[in-house]
């Protein structure tokens, strides 16, 4: 049965033989069909767990939004006909669901979608504990954390703590350690081309406070809304709605930011990753850089700029920050969350001397400042250069698997179009039409245990296309990399047209 050829009535697909879920109206699709891909592995997993196979398949449709509420279900009869399971099976499945809130029922009414269930944000899942047990994990976002160097961070912590002040065990200045705000800028100046002055590094916990600390101060200066990229992070969105600000998603052409939408916004502030765009991985262009400072110019606003991945370029050195161009326009962030660990909670805010009083008041109201142990352990490790050590590391390592997932695409996906430029932690690549549509073909993948992002969950806006995954690749060794890409055509091809 295919999710994009049913007919209404329950007539046999002339291909399969397999009937096609019947609609509630009189004429039309059946509204549930989106997610009848998400119901196929249920009738391929072992009898004894049908059921929860079921059940689980149901909840996960209704909650990600797949099942919309008041969406009417087929009868059990048709459900257990249409996947060729038991009509108690579906009736179990039926009655669980209805009991927990997520179905409702009523005699001779039929079983509707129930509307106590909010479906999830897409991208919310970014924070969840990756599979256990995946055959094959490409999920975004995370380094290789057995690279983190143990011995040379335990001998730095130690003597950092020699050599740390009693004095210095007090409550620290909210900006950060003056040792680390002065290795950081000097760091900064000679990597990524900022201008950079001690004074206006703030250490943060992470790109996360970051955000959140320019969110209180923009609000307070009146601005109730900042634009984001779309696609873009997931999670711009709750960390400016804890300040009380909205964002507003703007799309991007071949260059960045697209000017057109961004002019029209009303927005004064918006938040970007201009030297590796996350996640569809396009360097904003020379003219788009421009353009876009002399936006916030003219609008009397701001432009952060978060530079997530920023050292980690294969082809070529990396493009300077786009900071460097005007430091009183820009807000810029990054930390060590791929180059050391995301554990650590350690990173950088540059603020424009206009905003930096609010910024540090801002920071010393919501935590009086960040551990001063790990802040001077983080100086010292990078004052002796083991950080630099670190990132060639981390980019020889990279590049390699990077390698090692563009080659096995194409040995084992011949087709599949890898985009964006040669950097960073992830790649986007673009399945051939045949193994399309996206919810089927995720549906067999998560069923043979491989674990895989859909750029839709990036995505603000619909959009048409066919399957385009965001693929990350740096926490696996070349061998698991191109043994999880063979698991990955194997389930993708159980769906392909001929």
């Amino acid at each position: 049965m295919t999710s994009s050829g049913t007919t209404h009535g329950g007539a046999a697909d002339g291909a399969s033989g397999v009937p096609v879920p019947r609609g509630p109206g009189p004429a039309g699709p059946a509204p549930w069909t989106a997610a009848w891909e998400l119901l196929l592995p249920t009738a391929s997993a072992p009898t004894r767990a049908r059921g929860r196979a079921l059940q689980a398949a149901l909840r996960e449709a209704v909650r990600t939004g797949r099942l919309a509420p008041g969406t009417r279900l087929p009868s059990t009869r048709e459900l257990a006909v249409d996947l060729g399971v038991s009509r108690g099976l579906v009736t179990e499945a039926y009655e669980q669901l209805t009991a927990e809130g997520y179905l409702r029922s009523g005699r001779g009414a039929g079983t509707w979608v129930g509307d106590a269930v909010r479906a999830g944000r897409p991208g919310a899942r970014d924070l969840a504990p990756r599979p256990a047990g995946a055959g094959a994990d490409f999920l975004p976002g995370t380094p290789d954390l057995s690279l983190f160097p143990r011995a040379a961070w335990a001998a730095t912590q130690r003597a950092a703590l020699a050599e740390l002040p009693h004095h210095a065990l007090g409550y620290p200045d909210p900006r950060g350690l003056p040792r680390l705000r002065t290795a950081v800028a000097e760091l900064l100046v000679r990597r990524r081309g900022v201008v950079a002055d001690p004074e206006r590094v703030v250490v943060v916990s992470g790109v996360a406070q970051a955000m959140t600390l320019l969110g209180f101060v923009l609000h307070a200066r009146g601005m109730r809304a900042v634009g984001v990229e779309d696609p873009g992070s997931p999670e711009h969105g709750a960390l400016y709605a804890s300040a009380a600000v909205g964002t507003v998603a703007l799309p991007l052409d071949g260059e960045g930011l697209a000017m057109g939408p961004l002019r029209a916004s009303g927005v004064r502030a918006v938040v970007t990753t201009p030297a590796h765009q996350f996640p569809s991985g396009i360097a904003y262009s020379a003219r788009r850089r421009a353009e876009l400072l002399d936006w916030v110019r003219s609008v009397d606003g701001l432009v952060i700029e978060d530079d997530y991945d920023g050292d980690f370029r294969y082809d070529r050195a990396p493009v300077g920050a786009l900071q460097g161009l005007d430091p009183e326009r820009v807000a810029y962030t990054g930390s060590v969350s791929k180059s050391l660990a995301p554990g650590l909670r350690l990173g950088w805010l540059l603020v424009p001397a206009s905003l930096a009083g609010e910024v540090v008041a801002r920071k010393r109201t919501m935590d009086l400042g960040n551990p001063v142990v790990d802040q001077a352990l983080l100086a010292r490790f990078v004052e002796r250069g083991d950080y630099d050590r670190q990132l060639r590391r981390c980019r020889r390592a990279y590049r390699e698997r990077r390698d090692a997932l563009v080659s096995a695409l194409a040995e084992h996906l011949p087709g599949t179009e890898v985009s964006g430029i040669a950097a960073g932690l992830h790649v986007i690549a673009a399945l051939p039409e045949r193994y399309g549509p996206v919810d089927g073909f995720l549906s067999r993948v998560t069923a043979a245990g491989v674990a895989v992002r859909p750029l839709a969950d990036y995505e603000q806006a619909v959009r048409t296309g066919g399957v385009r995954l965001v693929l990350g690749y740096a926490h696996l060794s070349p061998a698991r990399i191109r043994e999880g890409v063979r698991l990955l055509a194997e389930a993708a091809q159980g769906g392909a047209a001929g």
